[in-house]
C-alpha cells in the first residue's frame, strides 16, 4: 500500500478513501478470478472535508476522520486515480459505518 499523503482535500461533506483489498480465496479455500471479484465496500478514510453546510452556513463537522476504516454503499461514489494510487470520493451519507 502506498503512502497515505495525498495532495488533495476533499470539500465539505465528501471523504476520499482508499479501498481495501479482498481476500484472493472463499472460506473454502476456493481461489476467486479477478473477473468474478466485486469491488470491496470497505476503506480507510485518506482525507475528508470540513463538514457539511446547511442553508444558514451552519457548518456541521463530520463524523469519521483521517484512518478511520469503514463501510458504504455499493455503488457510492467517484472513482479516482491520483498518480498510481486508486480512490473513491464519497460523500458522508454513502458512509453506512465505521469499522472498530
Amino acid at each position: 500500500m502506498a503512502t497515505t499523503d495525498v495532495k488533495i482535500r476533499p470539500l465539505h461533506d465528501r471523504i476520499l478513501v482508499r479501498r481495501m483489498k479482498e481476500d484472493d480465496k472463499t472460506a473454502g479455500g476456493i481461489i476467486i478470478p479477478d473477473t468474478a471479484k466485486e469491488k470491496p465496500q470497505k476503506g480507510e478514510v485518506v482525507a475528508t472535508g470540513n463538514g457539511r453546510v446547511n442553508e444558514d452556513g451552519k457548518v456541521f463537522p463530520l463524523e469519521v476522520k483521517k484512518g478511520d476504516k469503514v463501510l458504504f454503499s455499493k455503488y457510492a461514489g467517484t472513482d479516482l486515480k491520483l498518480g498510481s494510487d486508486e480512490f473513491l470520493m464519497i460523500t458522508e451519507t454513502d458512509v453506512l459505518g465505521i469499522i472498530n
